[in-house]
């Protein structure tokens, strides 16, 4: 249950932010958002601004409400929020205050500050990462700059011997067997010495200390090893904010770059065959790795959210019906052509784009439950 409220604040947070970016990019230009709510209908209440005594007056539940000005909300479902715009589906009079009256640039971005403040949110997520902070991978030759250091997984293949014992990436390595890990070099020598024989590995995991059992490979694939684990030298590294602001910049242009080519590389394989190692988790995958984040400490978790909203602020921009990105090319075909696009044809390929997106977040989550398997590792470094 706290998975699932931890799961619902992370979503709601990123959700609010892109709804957030829409409203003040609108009020900025001077369209009407006719109400901004906090999670979705049906509303529970809301407050609106009295044109005659300029005071908020209270909306009980789903009144209707006419009014010039927003209508701010609180609603039922807790997960994000919405804002509707004044003319955004053509479904009102073109006025000076209705997003259909505005030219295409006013309208794109409009369209375009949800995503613009999803990659903000990363940024923001980031830098607050650096000041509290994080594991970075660190030269053994170099350890006595550090208060203290630990050896820690990086990374579990799947169908792994690591893997069925319950192994993350992030888990500390205490003591294997007998032994008090001390070094790269011991772990490597300890599991091959070992091979085909249970061991013993305790390792700690968002401060809390376990043992768990299992039998390293006599004989495994190129580059997995005998347990199926990389690991490395870490420490947590923390950064002042004038540094942490940079970082936080700089980290948020790599990993964007690295979600792009990874997406790039899997829309490829869909015409090369070629397989990709990319892996799509669905709501199930989200929240499985929400619980094992959350598990690790508030620093993985928002750095886990951080990555999310980037993935969020790419999936919205790509030129998908019902999407951002997909109503902004319906705006540059109006340029380009110099009329709008019908609205029922608009209406009905935005139908079908948000169909194929159900459908598609259905299989996601099938594939989710049915391998049990999500993400095999967390490639989220510095």
């Amino acid at each position: 249950m706290l998975t699932l409220l931890i799961f619902a604040l992370v979503l709601g947070m990123l959700v609010f932010v892109h709804e957030l970016g829409h409203f003040l990019v609108a009020r900025m230009n001077g369209i009407k958002a006719d109400e901004f709510g906090f999670g979705f209908p049906p509303r529970i209440f809301g407050f609106v601004k009295d044109s005659a005594t300029g005071r908020y007056r209270f909306v009980r539940g789903n009144t209707e409400v006419r009014s010039e000005n927003t209508v701010y909300s609180l609603n039922w479902i807790p997960l994000g929020g919405f804002v509707k715009i004044k003319g955004e589906d053509r479904d009102s009079a073109v006025g000076p205050d209705s997003f259909a009256g505005r030219s295409a640039w006013t309208r794109i971005k409009v369209l375009g500050a949800g995503v613009f403040m999803n990659f903000l949110l990363a940024w923001v997520l980031f830098s607050i990462v650096l000041m509290l902070g994080f594991p970075e991978q660190i030269d053994p030759m170099e350890r006595a700059r550090y208060a203290k250091t630990d050896i820690q997984i990086l990374q579990v293949q799947p169908k792994t011997p690591a893997e069925e014992i319950g192994l993350k990436a992030g888990d500390i390595l205490i003591a294997l067997g007998d032994e008090s890990v001390t070094s790269l070099s011991m772990v490597s020598e300890y599991i091959y010495e070992h091979r085909g024989r249970e061991i013993v590995v305790r390792v700690s995991r968002g401060g809390a200390v376990m043992d768990v059992r299992g039998t390293p490979r006599l004989t495994a694939p190129e580059g997995e090893g005998a347990l199926g684990i990389s690991f490395s030298e870490t420490a947590i590294v923390r950064y002042p904010w004038y540094q942490a602001i940079r970082l936080g910049f700089e980290q948020t242009y790599v990993k964007t770059v690295e979600i792009l080519g990874a997406l790039g590389s899997m829309i490829a394989s869909l015409f090369t065959g070629a397989k990709t190692e990319m892996d799509i988790a669905g709501p199930v995958g989200i929240v499985t790795l929400t619980k094992q984040m959350s598990e690790l400490g508030l620093a993985y978790l928002l750095y886990f959210a951080a990555i999310l909203s980037i993935n969020l602020g790419i999936i919205n921009i790509l030129p998908i019906p019902a999407l951002d990105g997909g109503r902004i090319l319906f705006v540059l075909i109006e340029k380009v052509k110099g009329s709008p696009v019908s609205t029922v044809l608009e209406g009905y390929v935005h139908q079908v784009g948000f169909f194929l997106l159900l459908l598609l977040m259905v299989l996601v989550t099938l594939n989710d439950i049915l391998r049990l398997q999500f993400w095999s590792r967390f490639s989220g470094w510095f």
